[in-house]
C-alpha cells in the first residue's frame, strides 16, 4: 500500500515521536520500555514507536507506518513488538485515536497480582467507567504461538465477554504483563491517561495497604464523576 497523503503521514509521525517522547519524561517507560501509536484519519494506517531505539535517539521520521494487517509501509525499520496487539484493538473500535503501553510499576504489580484496578475514589471514577480490568493469563499455547496478537485477541475477548465499552473502559490490565490504554482524541491524549492510569494504580495500591477492607466508592459518585467530564451533558472545564 502506498500512502498518498504526505502531509498527513508526516503529522502523524511527528505526533507519535512527542507522545513516545511525553511517555519517556513522564518515566513512565525506561530504556526502549513502552510504545504509543495513533491511527490515519482513514484508519487505513497507523504509525508506531520502532522496536528497540533509545528514545533519545529517535527522530520524527523513524516513526513506523504500518496496516492493519501488521504490514510495514515504505521503511525499512522494524515497528515494536507490540504492534499485533495495537492493531486488534484499533480493530475492535473504530472511535480509537491512539493506543499507549507501558511498564509504569504500580499499574504492573496489579497485573502481575492478576487484580482489577477497583474504583475507590473521585480520582479513578473521572477517567475510567468503573474497575480497571485485568484480563486472564495467556495459555501456554497463545504464549508459544503468535504471541501479541493473542494478546490483543485476549484483550478483546476480556471487553467483549464482559461487555465493557472501549471510551468508558479506556484501559485495561494484560495479566502478568502490564498496562494498555487509549484515547479517542489524540496521542498525547492517550499518553496522558498512561499517566493517570500509574496514578489511579499507585491511589489503589495504597488505599488498600491503609485499609485492606475498603470498599468502592459510591456508584452514584462514581457516576456523577465520570459524566460531569465525559457525559453528553458534561460540564467540567470550558466551552469550546
Amino acid at each position: 500500500m502506498k500512502i498518498k497523503d504526505r502531509n498527513e503521514l508526516e503529522e502523524l509521525q511527528k505526533a507519535v515521536l512527542e507522545a513516545n517522547l511525553l511517555l519517556y519524561k513522564s518515566k513512565l517507560a525506561l530504556h526502549t520500555w513502552g510504545n504509543v501509536s495513533a491511527i490515519s484519519k482513514d484508519r487505513s494506517y497507523y504509525v508506531i514507536k520502532p522496536s528497540g531505539i533509545p528514545y533519545e535517539k529517535m527522530q520524527f521520521s523513524d516513526m513506523v507506518p504500518v496496516d492493519l494487517e501488521n504490514n510495514v509501509l515504505e521503511t525499512n525499520l522494524n515497528p515494536s513488538s507490540d504492534t499485533p496487539t495495537h492493531s486488534l484493538i484499533y480493530k475492535a473500535d473504530s472511535r480509537i485515536q491512539a493506543i499507549v503501553h507501558t511498564h509504569s510499576p504500580f499499574a504492573v504489580a496489579w497485573a502481575q497480582a492478576g487484580k482489577d484496578i477497583p474504583p475507590l475514589g473521585t480520582t479513578h471514577a473521572d477517567n475510567f467507567y468503573g474497575s480497571i480490568p485485568c484480563t486472564n493469563s495467556l495459555s501456554d499455547q497463545q504464549i508459544q504461538g503468535d504471541y501479541e496478537h493473542n494478546t490483543g485477541l485476549v484483550i478483546l475477548d476480556h471487553f467483549q465477554k464482559n461487555k465493557l465499552d472501549y471510551i468508558g473502559t479506556p484501559g485495561v490490565l494484560v495479566k502478568e504483563h502490564g498496562p494498555f490504554c487509549w484515547s479517542n482524541k489524540s496521542a498525547e491524549e492517550a499518553v496522558k491517561l498512561a499517566m493517570t492510569f500509574e496514578e489511579v494504580a499507585k491511589m489503589a495500591f495504597y488505599t488498600k495497604v491503609i485499609n485492606p477492607y475498603q470498599s468502592q466508592a459510591n456508584p452514584i459518585l462514581q457516576k456523577k464523576h465520570y459524566e460531569r467530564k465525559h457525559g453528553k451533558n458534561a460540564y467540567y472545564g470550558q466551552k469550546k
